[in-house]
């Protein structure tokens, strides 16, 4: 039931800061103990819910535990490093010990860095815009604009209110179209329906598509992804659909998530995603974990779009998602012929709300044309095709 993993930052922190304070028994051992509290949130969450993803208790409860837990985090991490120093400092030159005003320095800052960093992470994001340039792209697209939302994590933390307020202003962008590249919720269809049916008022001319994240497998995908169909999304699952415009055509294709064969869904699959595609047409493709670029952009991809990483959410951090994603994280990147984008995420998940200079973002997205590189594109045309005119904007 001990969740050893998260307790290590908090262990060191006993070890190395509690352990050596000039404080009285008494308000070490309470000290100690408000420590060992915060770093089992996770477990406290998984008793609230059965699943570490979903804490069901109070927002207010939520915001605390990221709070203290992400202090005990960057406290850990500021200890090692007065360690390491003190260590050196007594190789060098005999001394070394670390002074009380300097630990707790160390805590003020941890405590004060968390609070700006949970107040980052949970705040309706701001807007990004981004130009991106499509070889190949028809004219009637140049200044196309599309809305990517990500890893919006509807949960206790990111309740109703929070997820009326990115509907409000995404629509207020008038973007042509909005795809919504997974890991929408946190928690149960029955714990979460109130608190998804906002994003029923998202509007697009083009419409509003969605494909599934890894949390979606984690608490009922079928039954997630029909809600969302309901409440007026389009799923693309290892599909794509041609969107029109005054004679030019685009393709959008989505796969499902990598981690969809662990409960005996559909892995993705990029050839049944293009299977019709035309041959002559740009692709952009929705695909919630970025770490397959590198094969999308074998098969002629112009644009991927992910999401999943959260950005890294801290320096230091994002190294260890980079490596856990073949090197992508955030941002826009080049692989081969095709444009990569990892989105930081409209939220992220709820058992580590912190964002230290990897803010949150609702990324408005402009295609412009670019010189066409050489070759076509490596997807093969097929027999079968969705095809969608521009909606009317409602």
């Amino acid at each position: 039931m001990f969740h050893l993993t998260f307790a290590l930052p908090a262990l060191y922190v006993l070890a190395r800061f509690v352990g050596p304070l000039p404080w009285a028994p008494s308000g070490k051992i309470a000290l100690a103990i408000a420590v060992l509290v915060a770093s089992q949130y996770h477990l406290w969450s998984r008793l609230s819910s059965g699943s570490v993803f979903s804490p069901e208790f109070p927002r207010v409860l939520v915001l605390l535990f990221n709070w203290a837990f992400g202090a005990i985090v960057l406290l850990a991490g500021m200890q090692i490093a007065l360690d390491v120093t003190a260590l050196i400092a007594r190789l060098v030159r005999g001394g070394g010990a670390i002074p009380d005003s300097v630990r707790y320095t160390a805590a003020t800052a941890a405590m004060l860095l968390s609070a700006v960093g949970v107040y980052q992470a949970t705040r309706v994001p701001p807007l990004k815009d981004l130009e991106i340039a499509i070889p190949g792209l028809p004219p009637q697209f140049d200044g196309y604009r599309l809305l990517q939302l990500t890893d919006l994590h509807i949960s206790r933390l990111f309740p109703r209110e929070w997820t009326q307020a990115v509907v409000k202003q995404s629509n207020a962008l008038g973007v042509d179209l909005i795809v919504v590249t997974g890991d929408l919720i946190d928690g149960s269809f029955g714990a979460r329906r109130a608190d998804v049916e906002p994003l029923r008022d998202l509007r697009a001319k083009d419409g509003v598509w969605v494909i599934p994240g890894n949390h979606e497998y984690f608490f009922g995908y079928e039954e997630w992804m029909l809600q969302y169909t309901s409440l007026g999304m389009q799923a693309l699952a290892n599909d794509h659909v041609v969107l029109h415009r005054d004679g030019g055509s685009l393709v959008l294709a989505g796969v499902t998530d990598l981690s969809a064969p662990r409960s005996f869904h559909q892995a993705p699959d990029l050839s049944a995603a293009l299977a019709g595609a035309p041959s002559d047409v740009p692709i952009i493709l929705l695909d919630h974990q970025p770490r397959n670029a590198a094969q999308a952009s074998a098969r002629g991809v112009a644009l991927q779009l992910s999401g999943h990483t959260h950005g890294g959410m801290i320096p230091g951090l994002d190294r260890l998602v980079a490596r856990a994603n073949n090197g992508f994280v955030s941002g826009r990147y080049q692989v081969g012929g095709m444009t990569l984008y990892v989105n930081n995420g409209t939220a992220l998940w709820p058992g580590f709300a912190l964002r230290l200079g990897r803010s949150s973002e609702l990324t408005r997205i402009t295609l412009r044309r670019a010189p066409p590189q050489d070759g076509p594109p490596a997807h093969a045309p097929m027999s079968s095709e969705r095809s969608l005119a521009p909606a009317t904007a409602g």
